[in-house]
């Protein structure tokens, strides 16, 4: 009696997920209620030397974004979490190794549209954290007559471009989709975003 076994987190991965290095768990086996988690992250070129999270010390949810707290997006990283409940600790449970730059997967780009009579301005805005704007990013983007297969492609335009379309010869329900690009290892693409549509050169 008196003596607590605290049983540490399960299933505990280091995912990608919308731009963003996530780890995520679940609570040990009969966890209580208000148990809470510690986080820490190691990386292959410091091996055993394992980094504080600031922001994952005693938290109660059960993840960590760790994307900004990394030192380097181009090394391997693990990471590892133990359960905290007044003075007991579970074990660490560490979980399997990734790096940003070939394992982050892109979350569809947010497009802005500013229609002109005779032509759409059209940039996108990407739900990235802070410290990975300056990486890369590109969009490809779609744009085709509603009900139509036949698109016309704007490939490659750089995260902060604006790409302007002549709508002169355009009439009718008019649709426009992107999606993120990001060229690592291989070529990565996010899904398409959701199609936002225009009435073009409508009379009346």
């Amino acid at each position: 009696p008196g003596h607590v076994q605290l049983l540490p987190p399960q299933n505990v991965t280091l995912l990608s997920k919308d731009f963003a290095m996530i780890l995520t768990w679940a609570p040990g086996e009969g966890s209580p209620q208000d148990v809470n988690y510690t986080v820490r992250y190691e990386s292959q070129d410091r091996p055993e030397k394992w980094m504080k999270v600031p922001h994952c010390k005693n938290i109660p949810r059960t993840f960590c974004n760790l994307t900004c707290a990394l030192s380097n997006f181009y090394i391997k990283v693990r990471a590892r979490v133990k359960a905290v409940w007044g003075q007991f600790q579970s074990p660490w449970v560490e979980s399997q190794f990734k790096d940003y730059y070939s394992d982050v997967e892109l979350a569809p780009p947010v497009l802005n549209l500013s229609v002109k009579e005779n032509f759409i301005r059209v940039s996108a805005s990407f739900p990235l954290p802070t410290c990975v704007e300056n990486l890369t990013w590109k969009y490809d983007l779609h744009l085709w007559e509603a009900g139509s297969e036949d698109k016309k492609e704007y490939d490659g335009c750089f995260r902060k471009d604006t790409v302007t379309i002549n709508t002169t010869a355009l009439r009718g329900n008019y649709c426009l989709s992107a999606r993120a690009l990001f060229e690592s290892i291989d070529l990565k693409h996010s899904e398409f975003s959701q199609p936002v549509c225009v009435l073009l050169n409508h009379k009346g």
